[in-house]
C-alpha cells in the first residue's frame, strides 16, 4: 500500500494525469504492516520536486533565429502557458506580436492588454482568425488546439512551438523548431536571444482589429432578443467580475458567449471542459474552485440542458458545504432556452438540417425555485434591462446565488469566418423550413449587421 500511494502520487505530479488505486474490500480493512525487510517486497519514500526541463541553447538559438527573423509574429497559447503569463508578456512585447488563446489558455494574459485577441477556433473571435491569416511566424505554447483550419495554411509561417511532452510537439502544424520544456522556463531561455521589433506596423494592425471586434461585441450583445439575448449575460458581467474571480463554463452555446465576451483581468482563473463535449463540468468545477480558493469569488456560466443532466443535483454539495467557505460569493448563471442550443446551431450550419425539435426541445424547469428550495438565492431573470443589476445583487449577497436568465435560442453563436460551405448548409436548413425559421432569420440579420457596422447598437 506505502509503494502504491506513492507511486500514485508521483505519477499524479510528475506526469499530470489521473492514478488510481482500486482495492479489494477485505484488504482495506486489514491492519498496516510497514514490509519486511526481505525479497520481493518493495520499500518506497514520499516527495517530489518538479524538475527544471529547457532545450538546449542550440535549439533555443534556432528559434531565436526564426522569431526574429518574421515581422508578423503570432503566438498561440494554451493550458500550459498559465504559470508563464509574464513570460509572454515580454516575448510578446519584444516580437511586437498579437496573442491569441485557446479556450483552456483563457487566463494566460488578461484581455485589457490591447493585443490580446482573445479565443481562436470556431468559438473565436474575428482579430484571432485575421492574424493567422495573415501572420508569416507562429509560436505556439503550451497548446494543443486541434482545429487546423484555424492556424496559419502549412508552409505560409514558420513555426516554434514549446511543449511540456514530446507527443504534443508539431501535432497540429508543421514547426520548424520543437522546444520540449517548461513554458515558464524555456521563455525565460528564450527571451536573451530575441531582439526587438522596430517596426510596429503589425502590432498596431492587430490593436486595429481588437478595437473594431471590441465594438462589434457590443453591438451584438446590446441588439434586443426575445426575451434575453445570451451574449449580454456575459457582456455585462465582464465590468462587474470581482478581482480574482475564478470563472467556470459548460459546454454548450453558453461556452461561445464565456470565449468571447467575457474579459478576463490579471489574477483571475477560469477554466472548462477543454474538448467541448463533456456535458455537466461547470458546477463540479466551480464546486472544486471553491474549495481549492475559497477565498475568491466564484462564477459558473450553464446553459439549461447541462443543468438537467447532472448540475442540479450538484447544487445540494453547494447548499451542504457553503457555510464553510471563507467568501460565501459563488454564482451560477443558467442560460434557460429550453434548446439544447449548440447541437440545433451545428445541425443547421454543419449539416443544413432544420430544428429537429424531438431531440432539442427540453422541458422548461424553474431552477431558481429549485435554488430557493435548497437553502440558496435564486433569481429569475425575465428582462433585459434586468441584467446587469441581476449581477451585482448576485455577488452582493450573502450566500451562494442561482441566476435563471430566460435567454433567446434563436441568436447565432456566429463564427468568426463564414465559408461558403457554412451559407451552403445554412441556406439548405432554410429552404427545407426550420420551426424557429423567423426568428433565427431575425436575429442572423441583427447579428451580422452589428459585424458590418460595429459600434452602434441596434434594436
Amino acid at each position: 500500500m506505502r509503494h502504491l500511494i506513492d507511486r500514485a502520487i508521483r505519477t499524479a505530479l510528475g506526469e499530470r494525469r489521473v492514478t488510481a488505486i482500486i482495492l479489494p474490500n477485505d484488504l482495506q480493512e486489514a491492519e498496516y504492516e510497514e514490509p519486511p525487510h526481505k525479497h520481493g517486497t518493495v520499500h518506497s519514500g514520499i516527495g517530489y520536486s518538479h524538475p527544471r526541463v529547457v532545450p538546449f541553447e542550440a535549439d533555443l538559438q534556432r528559434a531565436a533565429e526564426v522569431l526574429n527573423s518574421g515581422q508578423k509574429v503570432a503566438i498561440l497559447v494554451g493550458a500550459g502557458a498559465l504559470n508563464a503569463g509574464d513570460e509572454v508578456f515580454e516575448v510578446a512585447q519584444k516580437l511586437g506580436a498579437g496573442v491569441a488563446k485557446a479556450l483552456l489558455g483563457k487566463a494566460v494574459l488578461p484581455d485589457d492588454l490591447p493585443w490580446v485577441t482573445g479565443s481562436i477556433g470556431l468559438l473565436g473571435t474575428v482579430p484571432s482568425y485575421r492574424m493567422m491569416e495573415q501572420c508569416d511566424t507562429l509560436l505556439m505554447i503550451g497548446s494543443g488546439f486541434p482545429y487546423s483550419e484555424f492556424l496559419p495554411k502549412e508552409g505560409q509561417a514558420r513555426g516554434v512551438q514549446i511543449d511540456i511532452q514530446p507527443d504534443m510537439l508539431s501535432l497540429r502544424y508543421p514547426m520548424e523548431v520543437n522546444l520540449q520544456g517548461d513554458a515558464a522556463q524555456t521563455l525565460r531561455a528564450l527571451l536573451p536571444l530575441l531582439q526587438d521589433k522596430q517596426d510596429h506596423s503589425w502590432r498596431t494592425t492587430i490593436e486595429d482589429w481588437r478595437s473594431d471586434w471590441d465594438q462589434t461585441l457590443e453591438s451584438r450583445a446590446m441588439v434586443s432578443a426575445k426575451p434575453i439575448n445570451p451574449q449580454r449575460v456575459v457582456y455585462e458581467l465582464s465590468p462587474r467580475l470581482p478581482e480574482r474571480a475564478v470563472v467556470t463554463c459548460d459546454s454548450g452555446s453558453c461556452a461561445n458567449w464565456y470565449a468571447r465576451d467575457l474579459k478576463i483581468r490579471r489574477d483571475m482563473l477560469c477554466s472548462l471542459s477543454g474538448g467541448l463535449a463533456s456535458m455537466g463540468a461547470a458546477v463540479p468545477y466551480a464546486i472544486a474552485a471553491k474549495f481549492a480558493h475559497p477565498d475568491r469569488p466564484v462564477i459558473g456560466l450553464v446553459g439549461d440542458g447541462a443543468m438537467q443532466m447532472s448540475n442540479l443535483a450538484e447544487l445540494i454539495t453547494v447548499a451542504k458545504y457553503w457555510r464553510e467557505w471563507d467568501n460565501p460569493q459563488w454564482v451560477l448563471a443558467v442560460f434557460n432556452n429550453q434548446d439544447l442550443n449548440q447541437v440545433t446551431w451545428e445541425q443547421r450550419v454543419m449539416e443544413g438540417d432544420p430544428k429537429f425539435a424531438a431531440s432539442q426541445d427540453i422541458p422548461d424547469v424553474p431552477y431558481h425555485a429549485f435554488a430557493n428550495s435548497i437553502g440558496l438565492t435564486g433569481v429569475l431573470v425575465e428582462r433585459e434591462e434586468d441584467v446587469g443589476p441581476a449581477w451585482e445583487q448576485a455577488l452582493a449577497a450573502d450566500r451562494p446565488v442561482l441566476l435563471e436568465f430566460r435567454t433567446d435560442p434563436d441568436v447565432p453563436p456566429l463564427p468568426p469566418h463564414i465559408s461558403l460551405e457554412q451559407a451552403k448548409q445554412f441556406a439548405s436548413t432554410l429552404l427545407q423550413g426550420d420551426p424557429d425559421q423567423r426568428g433565427i432569420l431575425a436575429q442572423t440579420a441583427r447579428q451580422l449587421f452589428g459585424s458590418l457596422l460595429p459600434g452602434k447598437r441596434k434594436k
